[in-house]
C-alpha cells in the first residue's frame, strides 16, 4: 500500500505500535525518517522498538535524536536512562534521569504539590476498589493517574505493576521497574520486586543478578538472602537436569 500524505503514514504507524505490533510499525517509521520527518514521536517509537528487538546501539541513538528534537519528551529520557542502566552505563543514565525530572520540575513548577498529591490519594482510592473486584484495567488507569501526580514513585509504581501481571503484561511491569530504578538506583524494594517478578517468570538468573545487587547494598538484607536461597537451588536442581 503506497502511503502519500505523511500525517497518515505516522497516524498509520502509531495505530500499529500502539497495538504492539512493531514489525508493522518499524518500516513506516524508517519510511518517515526518509522523508526527513522531524517528529519526535518517530524517534521516540523507533527508539522504543529498537529496544524491545535488543538492538541497544539503535535504540541509544533513536531516543537521542528524539532529545534533539525535543528536550521536554522525558518518556525518551527514561527509555534512554533504563537503556544505559541494562549495559552497566549506571553514572551515564542516572544523568540522563536527573535532567529530564529537572526539566519536568520546571515544567510543573507553577502546580501546587499539595493538591496533587490530595488528588492522587483520590484516584488511588478508586483504583483499589477496581483492583478489589478484579477490574485490572480500570485500576490500572488510576494508578496511572495517581503514579503522574504524586512525589511517590515506589508506592503507586508497585500498584501499576501488580495490574500489568494481572492483565499477562509482564514485559511492561518490568520496564515500569526498571523505569523506578533508573532514578533510584538505591531503592532496594524496587530491586526485590524485580527480581521476584523475574523468578516467577522463571527467569532465574535475572532474578539472581537483582538479589545479588541488593545485598551488595545491603549485605544483612534478610529478604534478599532468601530470596537468592530459593533461586539458587532452583537454579541447582536446572543444571543438573
Amino acid at each position: 500500500m503506497a502511503y502519500v500524505d505523511h500525517q497518515e503514514l505516522l497516524i498509520t504507524a502509531k495505530e500499529y505500535f500502539m497495538a504492539n505490533q512493531y514489525k508493522s510499525a518499524e518500516p513506516l517509521l524508517n519510511q518517515l525518517i526518509l522523508r526527513n520527518s522531524k517528529s519526535p514521536d518517530v524517534f521516540h517509537m523507533l527508539g522504543t522498538i529498537y529496544y524491545d528487538q535488543g538492538k541497544f546501539n539503535k535504540a541509544i541513538r533513536s531516543f537521542k535524536r528524539t532529545l534533539e528534537i525535543d528536550p521536554l519528551f522525558t518518556d525518551a529520557s527514561v527509555g534512554l536512562s533504563i537503556i544505559l542502566n541494562d549495559l552497566g552505563r549506571y553514572e551515564e543514565g542516572q544523568k540522563v534521569f536527573s535532567d529530564a525530572k529537572h526539566i519536568l520540575d520546571q515544567k510543573n513548577a507553577k502546580e501546587d504539590p499539595y493538591v496533587n498529591e490530595k488528588l492522587a490519594l483520590k484516584h488511588d482510592e478508586l483504583g483499589e476498589m477496581y483492583f478489589r473486584y478484579s477490574r485490572y484495567n480500570e485500576a490500572l488507569e488510576q494508578y496511572y493517574k495517581s503514579l503522574n501526580l504524586s512525589d511517590d514513585k515506589p508506592k503507586y509504581t508497585f500498584k501499576v505493576v501488580d495490574c500489568l501481571v494481572n492483565i499477562g503484561k509482564a514485559g511492561n511491569a518490568i520496564k515500569a521497574l526498571k523505569q523506578l530504578i533508573a532514578g533510584s538506583p538505591g531503592l532496594t524494594s524496587a530491586r526485590l520486586k524485580l527480581g521476584q517478578l523475574y523468578f516467577n517468570l522463571d527467569q532465574i538468573t535475572n532474578a539472581i543478578d537483582q538479589w545479588e545487587l541488593v545485598l551488595e547494598k545491603q549485605p544483612e538484607n534478610l529478604q534478599a538472602k532468601r530470596f537468592l536461597t530459593q533461586a539458587q537451588g532452583v537454579n541447582q536442581t536446572s543444571l543438573e537436569l
